[in-house]
């Protein structure tokens, strides 16, 4: 096991962590963007309604800015027990050691779930209105998929690295929710 332990947060992380953290630093991820390209059918959706949840796709030429948290000292193997029953629940996401950088130039490796393109949850490329219509409407057993767009979305643009594609899931999802006036 590495120590210090670091865990690359892009979605849900950000929010909820759900371990002692010692420190926490907005990096970027090298060669990966962050996606709703994954079928949720345990957290934010059903196997009978899939909704959508964010996964690390990888892309050349791409970044994902997101944050890096290291774990509190002696808190390391319950840890990484605690992430692989929250995020290899159904193994649509690979466990993966990735560099991620801060903007001061210093640079960390950091324990990253990224999305496995060969699994039958992936579904990357969706357009951003076929995902809008999925996750206004999808629930699971976290609760809706919209509060987990809206808790991420609004996490991003706290810490000053807004997404724009979450941005406008965000309006449009508000919008679909709404109704006709």
């Amino acid at each position: 096991m590495r120590r210090p332990l670091w865990v690359f947060g892009y979605g849900s992380l950000i929010w909820n962590p759900g371990f002692p953290v010692a420190e926490q630093r907005v990096a970027r991820l090298p060669g990966w963007h962050r996606s709703f390209c994954m079928r949720s059918i345990h957290h934010r959706g059903t196997e009978d309604d899939p909704g959508l949840v964010l996964a690390l796709d990888q892309a050349a030429g791409a970044y994902c800015a997101g944050v890096a948290f290291r774990v509190a000292d002696g808190a390391e193997p319950e840890t990484l027990t605690t992430l692989r029953e929250r995020e290899l629940i159904s193994s649509a996401y690979l466990e993966d050691w990735l560099p991620v950088h801060f903007d001061d130039g210093e640079g960390v490796v950091a324990l990253s779930y990224v999305i496995d393109p060969g699994h039958v949850q992936y579904c990357g490329g969706l357009p951003l209105e076929d995902q809008a219509q999925i996750i206004a409407r999808a629930s699971g057993g976290r609760g809706p998929n919209s509060e987990y767009l809206f808790n991420t979305a609004q996490h991003l643009i706290s810490l000053g690295i807004g997404d724009a594609d979450l941005e406008w899931l965000m309006a449009r999802v508000h919008q679909i929710n709404a109704g006709p006036c």
